[in-house]
C-alpha cells in the first residue's frame, strides 16, 4: 500500500501520531518511520503498533477484515487491529526471532486447523471484507463458487492470464500453454476438497517468526480456497523448515494423494500476479509450472 499524498509530517502530535491517537484512543508518544507507507509507533503505556497508509480503496478494510477472520479461528496467531479507516490500519507489532524446527512443526498443525475452519465457499471474502480486494498490490476479486476447479480458473489465473497478454508480459504461445492446464482442471485437481480459510498470500516473508517462539502471520488476502494453495505458496519462495511445517501439517491433517504433484497447479496464480506486477522475469515461470502441472 501507499502513503496518501495529502499525509502529514509524523511526530506524537500530528500526522501519523495524531491519526494512530484517533484510531486506537490511545496518546502516541512516538513515531518512527520505517518506509513510505510503514511506521511504527509507541503508544502512552509503551506498547509499540505498527501503521501501514495506502490509497488504494478497499485495501485496509480487506486486511482488516482478513485478520479477525484467521484471528476467529484461534487456531494462528496475527497480530490483533487496533484501529482502521480508508487509508489506515494500526496492528500490534510482531517481535522476531529465529525460526527454530519446533515452531515450524507446531505451526504446520496450526495451519491445518485454520484451514479446517473452513469457508461458506471458494472466494468468500471474510465477513465485513470487500468483493475486491488485494493480494499485494494485486487486485483479487473474491466471488464465491461451488466447483473449485471452475472458480480457480475463471476468478484467479485467467484475468491475470488475460492481463498478461493484453500488456505484452505474456506472449500468446505462452498464453496457450496455461489455457492448456485450465482446459483439464477437473481431471488435474486431485479429489474435491471442501472449502478452506486460507491466508491467502502465504509466502515467507508474510511468516514472521517470533521472538516468543511462535509462528505469526501477517498482510493475509484471505478468503474461501483450495487448502493445498497455502501450501503451494510456502514452496514458491521457499520457508524455513519447510519440511516440518509439512510434517505437522499432515499429522493433523493428512493430505490428498498426489498433493506434491499438484503444487505448480495451485502456484499459477501466484506466478501469474508477478509476472503483470514484475515483467517477463516471472513468465517463464509460470510457463513451466503450467507444464509441470499437466506432465
Amino acid at each position: 500500500m501507499t502513503a496518501p499524498a495529502d499525509e502529514a509530517p509524523d511526530g506524537p502530535g500530528g500526522g501519523t501520531g495524531a491519526e494512530v491517537a484517533r484510531l486506537t484512543g490511545c496518546p502516541v508518544t512516538a513515531v518512527r518511520p520505517l518506509s513510505a507507507s510503514l511506521a511504527e509507533a509507541t503508544l502512552d503505556g509503551g506498547r509499540v503498533v505498527v501503521v501501514k497508509r495506502g490509497a488504494a480503496t478497499g485495501a485496509v478494510r480487506a486486511e482488516a477484515a482478513g485478520l479477525a477472520w484467521l484471528a476467529d479461528a484461534g487456531a494462528v496467531r496475527v497480530p490483533r487491529v487496533r484501529g482502521e479507516d480508508r487509508h489506515r490500519l494500526v496492528i500490534d507489532r510482531v517481535l522476531t526471532g529465529r525460526p527454530s524446527a519446533e515452531a515450524a512443526h507446531r505451526f504446520g498443525r496450526d495451519l491445518a486447523a485454520l484451514h479446517a475452519a473452513g469457508a461458506p465457499a471458494f472466494g468468500a471474502s471474510p465477513p465485513g471484507g470487500p468483493e475486491d480486494a488485494y493480494i499485494g498490490l494485486a487486485p483479487m476479486r473474491n466471488v464465491p463458487g461451488g466447483h473449485w476447479p471452475g472458480w480457480y480458473a475463471e476468478h484467479r489465473v485467467l484475468p491475470y492470464l488475460r492481463r498478461g497478454v493484453d500488456e505484452g508480459a505474456l506472449r500468446p504461445a505462452e498464453a496457450a500453454v496455461i489455457e492448456g492446464v485450465l482446459e483439464r482442471l477437473p481431471e488435474l485437481a486431485g479429489p474435491a476438497e471442501p472449502p478452506a480459510r486460507l491466508h491467502g498470500d502465504l509466502w515467507d516473508g508474510n511468516v514472521l517468526w517470533g521472538a516468543d517462539g511462535q509462528v505469526w502471520l501477517i498482510d493475509p488476502a484471505a478468503h474461501g480456497g483450495h487448502r493445498e494453495t497455502d501450501l503451494a505458496m510456502l514452496h514458491l519462495f521457499g520457508c524455513p523448515h519447510l519440511d516440518r511445517v509439512l510434517a505437522g501439517y499432515q499429522e493433523a491433517a493428512p493430505l490428498a494423494d498426489g498433493w506434491r504433484d499438484r503444487v505448480p497447479l495451485h502456484q499459477l496464480f501466484p506466478l501469474l500476479v508477478h509476472t503483470v506486477l514484475f515483467g517477463r522475469g516471472y513468465a517463464g515461470q509460470a510457463v513451466a509450472a503450467a507444464r509441470s502441472a499437466s506432465a
